[in-house]
């Protein structure tokens, strides 16, 4: 499945849901530094392979946040994928919670799978919003339809 692909099927999604915008962070449910085949939806998503980054999606946009560590990698990795690289801590680009409250309409519904933020994080993200009254939506994982070959959840013992 191509990106293109993924990307028109989230957008249905999003439609479904009516969400403005669908926020894919590179983390599982623990914040763990390194996370199994299972938990790479953002890579599996976008093609992005690493370690930091947040992945944006909107009806008409679609943004990939990470820092200069990753902009070579990124820039090779995203080419003609539809998603934009945007350069954290680069004059003129914003973090992706201002970007999103930028763009997005008042009392917009911002959507996440719930499981992979901290609750800090969520609470950081709605302090973000409060000014336009966006609303943070825990809907799930809504590339889990999508993702058909997506490598089990890891059973070993710790």
């Amino acid at each position: 499945m191509t990106t293109a692909q993924k990307l028109a099927e989230l957008r249905a999604a999003l439609k479904r849901h009516n969400l403005f915008a669908y926020v894919i962070p590179n983390t599982d449910p623990h914040q763990s530094e390194y996370i199994s085949a299972h938990w790479q939806t953002l890579a599996w998503f976008s093609g992005f392979t690493g370690s930091a980054g947040n992945l944006v999606i909107t009806r008409d946009f679609a943004g990939l946040w990470t820092d200069s560590r990753y902009f070579l990698q990124a820039e090779t990795q995203l080419a003609g994928s539809g998603i934009e690289l945007m350069k954290l801590n680069v004059p003129h680009t914003p973090e992706y919670l201002d970007w999103i409250s930028e763009h997005a309409p008042e009392e917009a519904r911002i959507g996440l799978n719930g499981q992979m933020f901290s609750v800090a994080g969520v609470r950081n993200m709605k302090k973000a919003f409060a000014a336009k009254s966006l609303k943070v939506m825990q809907v799930g994982d809504l590339t889990a339809e999508t993702w058909k070959d997506r490598p089990a959840i890891p059973g070993e013992n710790i």
